[in-house]
């Protein structure tokens, strides 16, 4: 019995510290990405980021040999998660490119608040008055950051929270996408639809090609390999912890993200968003440990 909770917690460990890497890698992503919306159309960002990522993928997928195509790609949760899928890099990604990387990063982390309330209204999942309670909390803290009715509200931070709503969409769609799809699959498909926003904000925006100069070129790879990365250690993350475990742990995307848009891109922080991302972070965490608790007592 020792030996099996010895082990628990080891995974546990192990599982934490995948899950750190990925979301300060993640928050490296974001800011190449964000570098190399600065010289190149966000349209152009999107195809080259999403070209590169589907790339990996798919190169992935072949070394295991697994087919790129089966019908669980044309499935009605895959569908349903490309299109929250192009919503939530499209609008994330300009967000990125016109507001402050740590406004946009304390954002997404109302993205687990959202998916339990859909799953509670799309697949029927339980959720107490004292989770939804936590949900409105953490909803709260969101507005607090936009602060709306002061000099600070600007109505481009609503373009991270469609981000984050696609974002959510997307993770309840891939709850329910086929089990045959593999995680390299879903990872190509992904990157794909990212390359489909580029191409629909492009065409939209209409704006001539950008020949992307070498430093813009890194910027752009980095994203790549940043993006990668963050994705395989957030997949080694989950499936080597408890979930209840290593979750807690996406929250740390927000310290770095912080971060990096002080260190590199000269923000600053305000007391709005300190109390606003407290909430967030208290309610999200809130909601894990009382799902870990009902859990335990089913």
């Amino acid at each position: 019995m020792t030996a099996h909770i010895a082990t628990d917690r080891k995974a546990n460990l192990a599982g934490s510290a995948w899950m750190i890497a990925a979301m300060a890698i993640f928050a490296v992503e974001d800011a190449f990405v964000k570098a190399a919306s600065v010289k190149l159309p966000v349209g152009q960002v999107l195809v080259f980021f999403g070209l590169g990522g589907a790339l990996v993928f798919a190169m992935v997928a072949l070394f295991n040999r697994e087919p790129l195509y089966n019908p669980g790609v044309v499935s009605r949760p895959m569908m349903v998660r490309v299109v929250f899928e192009i919503t939530g890099r499209l609008f994330y990604v300009l967000a990125l490119s016109l507001i402050p990387l740590s406004a946009a990063t304390v954002i997404l982390q109302a993205t687990p608040l959202v998916v339990v309330a859909g799953a509670a209204l799309v697949f029927g999942e339980k959720v107490g008055w004292r989770r939804w309670t936590a949900i409105f909390v953490g909803l709260i803290g969101v507005v607090v950051i936009l602060q709306p009715g002061t000099d600070s509200f600007s109505m481009l931070s609503f373009l991270a929270i469609l981000g984050m709503i696609g974002f959510a969409g997307r993770d309840l769609a891939s709850r329910a996408a086929p089990a045959m799809l593999s995680t390299a699959i879903l990872g190509l498909y992904g990157f794909l639809s990212i390359v489909v926003a580029g191409a629909l904000y492009a065409a939209w925006q209409a704006v001539p090609f950008v020949m992307p100069d070498g430093e813009t070129s890194l910027y752009v790879f980095g994203a790549v390999l940043a993006g990668v990365g963050a994705y395989s250690c957030l997949m080694k993350a989950m499936r080597t912890g408890e979930v209840s475990a290593v979750t807690p742990f996406r929250y740390t995307r927000l310290l770095f993200g912080i971060a990096l848009g002080i260190l590199l891109f000269g923000e600053r922080l305000n007391g709005a968003m300190m109390v606003g991302s407290g909430l967030i972070v208290v309610s999200g965490l809130f909601i894990l440990w009382r799902g870990r608790q009902v859990g335990a007592a089913i």
